[in-house]
Order: C-alpha cells, then sequence, then structure tokens
C-alpha cells in the first residue's frame, strides 16, 4: 500500500484529482468507483472545473457508485443519486452512471444485478474511496465478511450519528444501506483511498498499520495488490511509520507520480 501524505485536505483532495485524471487520460473508457460524503466534495469539485474547461473528457467513462440508503428514492435530497448529481453529474457527461436503487423490490436481486453490471462493464479500474470513523469502506460496518459483495447492511449508531448532520432529525437518517460489498471492492485494478481530519486517524492507522480482521474492514486493503492511500497531516497524526512513507514518496521516480 503505498501512503501519501499531504499538509492539509486541499492539497490531498488536489493529489487524488490527479490520479483520477491520469486515469481517465491514459483509458478514457475507464469504469470508475466513485464515492459519497463530505470527503470526495472537493474532488469532484476540481473534476468539473477541468471538464468546463476543457481540460478533461469523461464522455467514455462509466461510473458505478459504492452505495445507496434503502428506503430513499433517487429524487430524495439526501439520497447519494441525488448527492452525484449536484456534485458531478449535472456538470459533467459521462457514458452511464449507476448507482444502487434505494427502493428496489426485490433487493438481492437487485444486488446481484449490480454486480452483474460490474463485470459486464469489464470491472472496474479505479476504485475512489472515503473512510469510515470507525473503518468502514462503502457502508462495510465493523463485523463485515471481508468476501463479502453488494448486500443489504444494516448501518451502527456510530455511523447514524455520524450521517445525523446531513438530516433536518436524528429519526430521519435510514438505518438500511445497499452497499458493495468489501469483496467486491478489491476486485477493482486501483484502489485510492482519501481521508482527512483528525476523526479519521484512528482509522488511517488500523487501515495501514493494524492487523487484517473484519473489525477494520478497510484492514482488508493491505491485501490488494495496488492500493493509494492520500491522507492530511491530522489523518497521518497516528502512523508510526509517517517518515518512511514520505521518503518513498519524496523518492519514488517521475513517471510514477499522477501530475
Amino acid at each position: 500500500m503505498e501512503v501519501i501524505i499531504k499538509a492539509n485536505a486541499e492539497e490531498a483532495s488536489r493529489e487524488a484529482t490527479a490520479f483520477l485524471v491520469r486515469q481517465c487520460r491514459n483509458k478514457p473508457d475507464s469504469v470508475l468507483g466513485l464515492a459519497t460524503g463530505s470527503t470526495p466534495v472537493g474532488l469532484y469539485c476540481q473534476l468539473v472545473a477541468l471538464v468546463q474547461n476543457g481540460q478533461l473528457d469523461l464522455s467514455q467513462v462509466t461510473t458505478f457508485n459504492l452505495d445507496e440508503y434503502c428506503g430513499l428514492a433517487a429524487d430524495h435530497p439526501q439520497s447519494y443519486a441525488a448527492f452525484m448529481r449536484r456534485h458531478l453529474f449535472d456538470h459533467i457527461r459521462v457514458r452511464a452512471w449507476h448507482i444502487p436503487d434505494g427502493l428496489a423490490c426485490d433487493i438481492p436481486l437487485h444486488c446481484a444485478q449490480y454486480e452483474a453490471d460490474i463485470a459486464k462493464a469489464g470491472g472496474i479500474d479505479l476504485q475512489l474511496l472515503g473512510l469510515g470513523g470507525n473503518g468502514h469502506i462503502g457502508f462495510n460496518e465493523p463485523g463485515s465478511s471481508l468476501q463479502s459483495r453488494t448486500r443489504l447492511k444494516m448501518l451502527n449508531a456510530h455511523t447514524v450519528a455520524a450521517n445525523a448532520r446531513f438530516f433536518d432529525l436524528p429519526d430521519e437518517v435510514p438505518r438500511r444501506v445497499l452497499t458493495m460489498g468489501v469483496g467486491t471492492i478489491l476486485e477493482a485494478r486501483h484502489c485510492l483511498v482519501l481521508a482527512t481530519g483528525l476523526q479519521k486517524a484512528d482509522a488511517v492507522a488500523g487501515m495501514v498499520e493494524g492487523p487484517l480482521c473484519a473489525d477494520l474492514p478497510a484492514s482488508a486493503l493491505q491485501w490488494h495488490p495496488h492500493c493509494t492511500l492520500i491522507v492530511d497531516e491530522e489523518a497521518a497524526s497516528r502512523l508510526k511509520r509517517q517518515e518512511e512513507y514520505r521518503w518513498a514518496y519524496n523518492n519514488k521516480p517521475a513517471w510514477q507520480h499522477p501530475g
């Protein structure tokens, strides 16, 4: 796993954007896995600006989002479909974008079809990930199977509390979600994790330097052959080998840098 430590959240977001830009320039018909939440908002703003300025073409790209709240329609303002439209898809053109259907009648069938659609598209070239404060990726909460596939999951109290800020009342936060599984995520050719802020420091340390275990699902990324973690100084603050990561980044050849 490559660990890249940047001075602040803005620089971390800029570095992550550079990886996505390089991926899409090298392979214009890339299949991207996308994430929601506050962390990638800056990245999406940068992508929109590049496209609108004529510096990037995403018109051949296909995307698959990690997750969606169960019970929310796509036009609900707090659905992840609405989030993606606000921050990305209302401003750029892609070939196709996919988000799990929070109102699916037959959830097992819908989840199986989502997996099939990813496979039909050729698999995910680059999967963008955030990192929950409790170590979840997607909505794979602590205790999730590390071989899990897209499925229905129940959110735990920590995640419900963290997401309550997006809703008018805490009781409005959905308790169930549809999410790609850890096993699904691990099949992406490149996993790109963006984590910022002191509240993510323990999860970052566990993900990178802790044991591989279901109690911290993000630790499964230690298995991945091509995983890049980009963090700011606060999120990196509890890593024991910070200087090693800095040295490796500062001394890698120019062709390995995204921009």
